[in-house]
């Protein structure tokens, strides 16, 4: 892998790693990884938190590309699908 390469992967790798530095954001993740999946109303219960702030951080999650969300009529549920944040919150808790 050549130098221009390697620093876009980092790069990218940092990104994701800013994504989830948040405490919010590392609590949801971990809860998605635990539960699999579930809604902004569930997380906002769980985390106490009013539902635009809990928005705000799975859009952050979102854009990072480390969940994905799913519209199930009026509801969306959300998933980890990064496999690499998986790894990495599995070894940090």
């Amino acid at each position: 892998m050549d130098k221009t390469s390697e620093i876009k992967e980092l790069t990218k790798k940092a990104e994701i790693l800013k994504a989830i530095a948040h405490p919010v954001r590392l609590c949801i993740v971990k809860n998605l990884i635990d539960i699999d999946s579930c809604n902004v109303s569930t997380m906002q219960n769980c985390l106490d938190m009013p539902q635009s702030t809990v928005s705000q951080h799975l859009a952050k999650l979102k854009s990072a590309g480390i969940i994905e969300g799913e519209r199930h009529g009026v509801e969306i549920i959300y998933k980890v699908v990064n496999d690499e944040v998986r790894k990495v919150i599995e070894v940090i808790t």
